[in-house]
């Protein structure tokens, strides 16, 4: 069969190899100008490394991402370090980044609220019920099982943080498989993501993968026989397609799709981000922290500050400290519109909370990186609200970040939908 493949990102480019394999023609159109999507990455000419545009690891769980890497060959070339996750409590910061370091966090304090916390995390662990759990609120389901205490000090600020408005809308279950899936130690590839992402596409290039960059699809319709045509630039014919977009694109690409189906598209909610990464002089975090999570109550002005120098050595970037700054945002706020300079004059003042000797000449450069499509919100039972892989259009096929629920985003997930859809696309 002749195939499309809309988008470059890891499930694209994952279910290009698995439909390639199975001896079918693949051209991957992409409408920027590097291949891996939401988890790509940029270079300085003095680091032998590439630094992501939105922070991403893997952990040791993510099943699909390393059998992936496996099937191509490269599992020597991924590290799994062990860096430190903290939390604050009380203006001192505190390992948070296991079912034990939590249990031990005194925020907690000590009796029920601590034994609960366990008790519900453990269940939490164990349970592979998750279809139960999307019928409550993370709020209303933790506050009856682990107290509002404890819900409060733990649950709710990661919750405010990532949904913003809708934190009370989001259902059990994605906390579930957000605890449920993640592991201490976190991993990368040698070199970057960026790396992994441009030798993924030299192989498939190599396999007989037409990738065809800078070509942004204007639309696919039904064409005059069987097939479908997809407009980029010239309009070409072929058996089948694959979009891996947002589910708006995906809905502006596809005008032929069911009114209903077209609605279910635009009816999911999602938040935007924006990122900024600093190259800095110096290490920010003295104590050697990778990840702190910020408690908006706070009034930290982003939501996570990961010092990626401090999980990855600086000597891979030339001995500069790398910082990111991010948020989930809804697509209005006003960083969205803010210039590089803006953000790094709102975001100066928090920078010395970390390290009261920060000044801005330790930056070297900064680079701002937003997005309208980040994280999606899982409501009460979301899983009646994911649109099926295979549309209603006969041989056009959808897999987004969407689509991966109960799971959160990520890149494991993106090439596990990627598979399944290619998976499909062969019967």
């Amino acid at each position: 069969m002749k195939i499309a493949i809309i988008g470059a990102g890891f499930g694209g480019m994952a279910a290009a190899f698995d439909l390639r394999k199975a001896g079918h023609n693949i051209t991957i159109f992409e409408s920027a100008d590097y291949v891996g999507g939401l988890a790509s990455g940029f270079k300085e000419p003095n680091w032998d490394w590439s630094v992501e545009k939105f922070y991403h690891h893997w952990f040791q769980s993510d099943k699909s991402m390393l059998g992936l890497i496996r099937d191509l060959g490269w599992e020597d070339q991924v590290i799994f370090p062990r860096p430190y996750t903290v939390l604050l409590y009380n203006g001192k910061w505190y390992p948070f980044d296991s079912i034990l370091k939590a249990l031990l966090f005194p925020g907690l304090g000590f009796g029920l609220d601590k034994i609960r916390f366990g008790l519900v995390g453990l269940y939490l662990r164990l349970t592979n019920d998750w279809k139960s759990l999307e019928k409550y609120t993370a709020n209303e389901w933790m506050r009856k099982w682990a107290g509002s205490a404890v819900y409060e000090k733990m649950w709710e600020p990661l919750l405010i943080g990532k949904f913003g408005p809708y934190y009370k809308d989001v259902n059990m279950a994605w906390m579930w498989a957000r605890l449920k899936a993640r592991t201490t130690r976190l991993g990368t590839f040698e070199g970057g993501f960026q790396r992994f992402a441009d030798k993924f596409a030299e192989r498939l290039r190599a396999m007989g993968v037409e990738i065809r960059m800078e070509t942004r699809v204007k639309f696919i319709k039904r064409g005059p026989d069987k097939g479908l045509l997809v407009a980029a630039g010239q309009v070409e014919s072929f058996d089948k397609v694959l979009v891996t977009t947002s589910p708006n694109l995906m809905a502006k690409m596809c005008p032929d799709l069911p009114e209903d189906y077209l609605q279910g598209l635009l009816d999911l909610k999602s938040m935007g981000a924006v990122v900024m990464v600093l190259s800095l002089k110096r290490q920010l975090s003295e104590q050697g922290y990778y990840w702190f999570n910020l408690p908006k109550e706070e009034g930290y002005p982003f939501l996570a500050l990961v010092e990626h120098t401090n999980f990855v050595p600086a000597k891979n970037f030339g001995g500069d400290h790398i910082v990111y700054a991010g948020d989930y945002l809804e697509n209005d706020h006003e960083y969205f519109a803010m210039s590089d300079d803006e953000l790094l004059e709102r975001f100066t003042p928090a920078f010395k909370k970390f390290n009261p000797a920060f000044s801005q000449d330790w930056v070297n450069k900064i680079w701002v990186f937003k997005t309208n499509y980040a994280q999606p919100v899982p409501l009460v039972n979301h899983s009646r609200n994911i649109p099926s892989i295979e549309t209603p259009i006969d041989g056009l096929y959808f897999a987004s970040m969407s689509q991966v629920y109960p799971w959160d985003r990520g890149t494991n997930f993106a090439v596990e939908i990627g598979r399944r859809a290619a998976s499909l696309m062969s019967k």
